[in-house]
């Protein structure tokens, strides 16, 4: 059966179940398969909208369309005068999701909270290792391990963090998806039966839709939460036709196959642009494209070799081929946009007279590498294989050979945190919270090497910088930290910083209420489609 055959015969079905009340169904194409249902375990956009984003809630939430944080789970909190104990007071009343394979029995409590948690940060909690090859690598890369003392249960309703030290991004981080709070008791029935898997695979949250069904790399159904605690959304019934290639997306935006579609072709988009059927709405992204060396292999261990191939980068053809005019050159490992940005730096020279010579003077001859491509367009990177062609070419022209490397997205995810890997990964990242922290700590941090930090890279003066920026709450005086921190990943080159994106939406005109996010989710509980 065709994917478009089987996408029509669950819409049709759907709309038989409705019946007279005309259920509303939105289809998202969306650009990949997530790695499962449990968001902890994984840094992707991709698996976070298909997961934290429309199945579970957490103790802060950003205001849509922007950084700012606001009561989520957690009605209201407070901070003491030390900044290291957080007093989080829980809303009342919210239930989780009702299935076929779960009917809770009580509300959100407590215990929700300190199970999401406990289960990420205590190594002999019964959840630390539940699936085969689970890590917690947000949680990890973030250095939450060492930062929390302890998790206490006031009451049924008043949770206690307490921290081994200040930490200025806190409450934002509360906000993002790694902190998505699951059912304790759904936890405890599936530890009963010893089906541990089932709770990355039949996700129960508090979201604004339930998890309904899916269909390995085709289709996942949700269903309004119609218990939500916040309005139910309008849209009945939400559809994700997982669609891995850009112009397919394209193509069945423009037939209705599907109202909304994330990260257009570039080349395409004039075409969408023009269509009167379709709305691109657009926006600066909090975003960088990179490509990260492996610093703990040879001879990538050098900051003078990895400055060379740095500057053997055509920058400007990448822009011009792979972004097409919704991209610009980045610098930095932070967006232009985000407070921090040391705009004094001077980025790598394009020269490939220098480079070689740079190799030759490194010792560094007849070298071959391999360079991977992700297997799905993100809005960092529109078309990952045309960047890794063009790299192929450059680094040809300074004498070092280029494998190009890809494979499905949940294993390019998990292979390329490995310490050996070789060469080179072209990767990005969209902030999450709208704090430098997101970026320097995850992506480059000491505790992030084997997870987030696919640059292997740990440098204690960076390190020290970055960890300091985090106990202090003036954000000029961390802003001033983190602009020295720039200008020693600067000299020391674990990444080629490639590109900043602008990030383009488009969807058909009878979609209303979507809102895009800085931080790059995509959520769809105040959408709704025009009669």
């Amino acid at each position: 059966m065709t994917f478009k055959k089987s996408l029509l015969m669950a819409t049709a079905a759907l709309a038989l179940t409705a019946g007279a009340a005309q259920a509303k169904t939105l289809v998202y194409c969306s650009e990949g398969s997530p790695e499962g249902f449990d968001p902890a375990p994984y840094t992707s956009g991709t698996t976070f909208d298909a997961s934290s984003r429309a199945i579970y809630n957490r103790l802060v939430q950003f205001t849509p369309g922007t950084t700012q944080t606001e009561p989520g789970l957690a009605e209201s909190w407070e901070v003491s005068e030390d900044g290291t104990e957080y007093t989080f007071h829980l809303r009342e009343g919210v239930q989780f999701h009702s299935t076929d394979y779960f009917t809770p029995t009580r509300d959100f409590n407590a215990d929700d909270v300190l199970f999401s948690f406990e289960r990420q940060w205590q190594e002999d909690h019964p959840w630390h290792s539940y699936s085969t090859g689970i890590t917690w690598e947000y949680f990890n890369s973030m250095s939450m391990g060492d930062l929390i003392e302890s998790i206490e249960k006031v009451d049924d309703y008043t949770v206690k963090f307490t921290l081994t030290r200040p930490e200025a991004p806190f409450i934002a981080n509360m906000g993002m998806d790694f902190a998505s709070i699951l059912s304790a008791e759904y936890a405890a029935q599936l530890e009963e039966s010893g089906n541990l898997d089932a709770l990355n695979q039949q996700p129960i949250g508090t979201g604004p839709f339930q998890f309904v069904a899916y269909q390995q790399d085709a289709n996942i159904r949700y269903a309004a939460n119609q218990d939500y605690w916040e309005d139910v959304p309008a849209i009945d019934d939400l559809i994700f036709a997982i669609t891995v290639d850009p112009a397919v997306r394209a193509q069945r935006l423009q037939a209705g196959e599907c109202q909304i579609m994330p990260y257009p072709n570039p080349a395409d988009l004039e075409m969408l642009q023009s269509d009167e059927n379709i709305n691109v709405m657009e926006q600066e992204g909090l975003n960088v494209g990179y490509l990260a060396y492996n610093t703990q292999q040879e001879p990538f261990d050098q900051p003078e070799v990895r400055k060379a191939l740095n500057m053997a980068i055509d920058k400007e053809a990448i822009i011009e081929a792979v972004f097409q005019g919704s991209g610009s050159i980045a610098k930095n490992p932070i967006p232009p946009s985000m407070w921090g940005y040391n705009d004094d730096i001077e980025d790598d020279p394009y020269d490939p007279e220098a480079a070689r010579q740079m190799l030759e003077d490194a010792g560094v001859t007849d070298l071959s590498m391999s360079v991977w491509a992700m297997p799905v367009s993100r809005p960092y990177n529109p078309d990952a294989r045309r960047m890794a062609e063009l790299i192929q070419a450059d680094f040809a022209e300074v004498g070092v050979d280029v494998e190009i490397v890809s494979m499905e997205w949940a294993e390019y995810l998990a292979q390329s945190t490995a310490l050996d890997r070789d060469g080179a990964v072209l990767l990005g990242w969209t902030g999450d919270n709208g704090d430098p922290d997101n970026f320097l700590a995850v992506l480059l941090g000491c505790d992030a090497v084997g997870n987030a930090n696919r640059a292997q890279w740990c440098n204690e003066d960076f390190e020290a910088l970055i960890q300091e920026a985090k106990t202090i709450n003036d954000q000029d005086e961390r802003a001033a930290l983190y602009e020295e921190a720039q200008v020693i990943f600067k000299e020391e080159a674990p990444w080629a910083t490639i590109a900043h994106s602008v990030v383009f939406m488009p969807m058909l005109n009878s979609v209303e209420g979507y809102v895009m996010d800085p931080k790059g989710g995509h959520s769809f509980e105040d959408v709704d489609i025009a009669e």
